[in-house]
């Protein structure tokens, strides 16, 4: 929705004086004329007899307050005046409806953070089973009914999100690896992974533990 101008919608709105003009000068009846003399001679009369007392109940700024509101309207026709109405109703629901959809968005983002954290309670209560179901699997001791469990336990953490890493050979990176040992190697160009003591867990690209290794150093590069 596009953004509403309530200054731009009233700006052509013709006042009464155009009107006036339009409709050539039309003079009242003979009978209009000599009703408004009347009322005119009613009017003055009245207005001698109580303008002492309005001015006594009247409050300071009244005055000011009264010119600036009529102000904003002097000049409209009726349809102008129900349009300048609308006009306000109009902007304020567009000011509700912003702030709506600021407040579903921040609902959104923090119902995303709140799942998030409990992802990571349970794997961080899950680690040492995990740590244990890896170090059996690496000595081949797993047998079908459990590799199938152990199967199902990381399709489950994959759907969550959650990413296992550490991997034997490749490049050393201390933001995502602890290095636990560093082993000398006559053959290495660069630290390298050599072992993977304790694999890493990541939800997107926060880690919530760097992979545990062993890492091969070139010989002569400090430890």
């Amino acid at each position: 929705m596009s953004e509403f101008d309530k200054d731009d919608y009233l700006r052509d709105m013709p006042d009464a004086d155009s009107l006036a003009d339009k409709t050539g000068g039309e003079s009242a009846s003979p009978k209009a004329s000599a009703k408004a003399d009347a009322q005119e001679g009613s009017e003055k009369s009245d207005a001698s007899g109580t303008s002492a007392d309005s001015d006594e109940t009247r409050q300071p700024g009244q005055d000011k307050a009264d010119a600036s509101e009529g102000s904003d309207k002097e000049g409209l026709t009726d349809l102008g005046k129900a349009k300048q109405e609308a006009a306000g109703y109009l902007e304020a629901l567009q000011r509700e409806r912003a702030e709506f959809i600021n407040f579903r968005n921040r609902t959104v983002k923090e119902q995303d953070r709140f799942r998030q954290h409990g992802i990571i309670d349970v794997l961080t209560a899950l680690l040492p089973a995990l740590d244990d179901i890896d170090r059996i699997r690496q000595h081949g001791d797993l047998d079908d009914s459990f590799q199938a469990v152990s199967a199902k336990i990381d399709k489950t953490f994959e759907k969550f999100g959650v990413e296992k890493f550490g991997e034997a050979g490749e490049d050393f990176d201390p933001t995502k690896h602890e290095a636990i040992l560093h082993k000398p190697d006559a053959e290495a160009e660069k630290e390298t992974v050599d072992t993977v003591v304790e694999s890493g867990y990541r939800i997107g690209d926060r880690v919530i533990r760097a992979a545990r290794v062993v890492v091969a150093s070139p010989q002569g590069a400090s430890a």
